[in-house]
């Protein structure tokens, strides 16, 4: 039995991930959380915990400078202290949520491959890719660092501009059927990838992402069927939509590639438990 310690006894992964466990790996894996925010985890013992799973964070903030100092002291310096504390107490495994935002967001679209450098554009980013800096600096055979770079992750209760589309999807007669390439992940598609992740004690930085790609129209047009609303395809704007990639944020936010090579997000074993449309029910139905 591995026994797995969240830190971040309330973040959105943290949760989705320990009920995941429960309902298909109780068998195998052991979870339990404890809080980061009031110094809970300082004098919390994690001695005889085999891997930590370090979900605390702060994120959907990287346009607020007033946030920026902040965003380092949490998703920067507290990872790495936690990081330091749980070698300093025989944790065989830490794994790290990072993000996809650590190669850019919305301004800089692009289908990322094994090549491609990682290169934030604003402190959030920035701040994820300090964290993973500095434990690569403690990483050795003793102490396994997992870096998951998830790109979008979205599922009952989640954030963020999914959110946001799946408003859209339920009011508008039509969008527009613009071919473009983004990647997403499913709450329990992440789930069963980091179950595996410790099951096998794999380190080293990684990149899970639903199989399939997604065309924004597709995803507004699925979002809007569950709800009941047909959301017809307009290719009317597509010109002008081309003409404006790549130069205006909104629309790159929109319309851009922004997506894993595939071959970047193998992994011997098998997470993918939803396929696109399933996903989508499994989010939009109550």
């Amino acid at each position: 039995m591995k026994r797995v310690l969240i830190t971040g006894a309330n973040s959105y992964v943290g949760n989705a991930f320990k009920r995941w466990i429960e309902a298909n790996h109780s068998d195998a894996v052991q979870v339990e959380t404890v809080g980061m925010w009031n110094g809970e985890w300082k004098t919390f013992s994690f001695n005889g915990y085999g891997s930590i799973l370090h979900a605390a964070g702060i994120a959907h903030v990287s346009t607020d400078k007033s946030m920026e100092d902040l965003n380092y002291k949490v998703n920067t310096d507290l990872t790495s202290e936690a990081a330091g504390k749980a070698k300093r107490e025989s944790v065989k495994q830490f794994i790290f949520l990072s993000s996809m935002i650590v190669y850019g967001d919305a301004s800089n679209a692009q289908m990322i491959t094994r090549d491609t450098v990682p290169k934030p554009t604003n402190f959030y980013g920035n701040s994820e890719l300090q964290a993973e800096k500095k434990l690569e600096e403690i990483a050795d055979l003793n102490f396994l660092v997992a870096n998951i770079r998830p790109p979008r992750i979205y599922g009952k209760r989640s954030k963020g501009n999914y959110i946001k589309l799946a408003g859209l999807s339920k009011k508008i007669p039509f969008f527009p059927i613009y071919q473009n390439q983004r990647i997403m992940i499913h709450i329990d598609n992440l789930s069963e990838f980091l179950a595996q992740v410790i099951i096998h004690e794999d380190h080293g930085t990684f990149h899970p992402q639903n199989k399939e790609y997604v065309c924004t129209s597709e995803l507004v047009s699925t979002m809007g069927s569950v709800h009941g609303n047909q959301v017809r395809g307009l290719g009317l704007f597509n010109n002008v939509i081309y003409q404006l990639v790549g130069r205006n944020v909104t629309i790159n936010k929109l319309f851009g590639d922004f997506a894993y090579a595939k071959e970047l997000s193998m992994y011997e074993h098998d997470y993918q438990v939803r396929d696109f449309k399933k996903s989508i029910i499994a989010t939009e139905k109550n």
